[in-house]
């Protein structure tokens, strides 16, 4: 059974951790520094997910790296990031942090992860580790998750090495079939999944007949990917019986009860930050609020997984 608990209106408890609401910030978004994190916690946000860290650093892809559509966001960052042993730093400053912590890592080999997996077990600040195997414009990465055998290995490599912290695997959108991926996910050892990531794409800059960002392709998010998310989160929950945290479009209330019914325990929220700043995580658990106490609702839980009851 999943391991989830509702406490009063916008409490939740996964994996054994205590979230005072439902919305926490996606990996990739203002997630690299710890004065960063403690403002977002400020503002209100649940929990957070730092920036995707590899064992190494990493410099990414030159600019342009970001478009905005107006529907949603195009970006081709490339992983950028200081590497573990530096990123270390940040999050020794984020002890004592009110809200869970949960730290997203990338590797391109199961060595690294094995290394990694040691190196994050004596991390007492971590609360949890969110496994990236699903970024669409960094390869070798965007790979792995395509591939069941891979995830399930390379997250059973993760287990094998990371001690006493759940871990969360990432999935991507860019596949035939997300549920046996998620699948695989789980046998591999997951307690827990996210999805999605974003959705590979790229722009053309008609102007000059070439790709407008300097990787290429990169990973849609933003409203326009919010029906996707939605039905992969339902698909998942509607076979596996994991927690998911829903992530792609969530900007209002509405979104993340759209969430919730299709059968996720909490959302992640990114895009929005663009758009509405850091006080969105307050408004939406405000709006979150009014939407149950107009419809009679005690909890979350009780509306959890509502469009799977036909």
């Amino acid at each position: 059974m999943i391991n989830r608990k509702y406490n009063g209106f916008l409490d939740v408890e996964i994996l054994n951790l205590k979230f005072p609401n439902p919305l926490i910030l996606a990996a990739g978004i203002l997630g690299l520094t710890a004065p960063l994190l403690k403002r977002v916690v400020y503002s209100g946000a649940g929990g957070v997910v730092t920036k995707s860290i590899g064992l190494k650093s990493r410099e990414g892809y030159p600019n342009p790296t970001i478009v905005d559509l107006g529907y949603g966001l195009v970006n081709s960052m490339g992983l950028p990031n200081p590497g573990l042993k530096m990123f270390i730093e940040e999050l020794e400053e984020l002890k004592g942090l009110k809200v869970p912590l949960i730290l997203s890592i990338y590797a391109f080999s199961e060595e690294e992860l094995m290394t990694m997996g040691k190196i994050i077990s004596k991390l007492k600040a971590v609360s949890a580790v969110e496994l990236n195997v699903s970024c669409p414009h960094v390869g070798g990465i965007s790979e792995i998750g395509k591939s069941p055998e891979l995830v399930k290995s390379y997250v059973k490599t993760l287990k094998d090495n990371l001690s006493n912290k759940p871990i969360i695997v990432k999935l991507t959108p860019n596949v035939s079939d997300i549920t046996s991926i998620a699948m695989a996910a789980v046998n591999g050892g997951a307690d827990a999944l996210t999805a999605i990531n974003t959705v590979k794409s790229m722009v053309i800059d008609i102007e000059t007949g070439k790709p407008l960002l300097a990787g290429v392709f990169g990973g849609l998010s933003g409203p326009a990917i919010k029906p996707i998310a939605l039905r992969c989160v339902y698909e998942i929950t509607e076979t596996l019986d994991v927690p998911v945290f829903g992530c792609g479009g969530v900007e209002t209330a509405r979104d993340v009860i759209e969430f919730i019914m299709a059968g996720a325990v909490a959302v992640q929220i990114g895009s929005a930050i663009a758009r509405r700043g850091l006080r969105v995580f307050r408004e939406i658990s405000i709006e979150l609020k009014r939407f149950l106490e107009l419809k009679g609702f005690k909890s979350l839980e009780e509306v959890r997984g509502l469009a799977h009851r036909r």
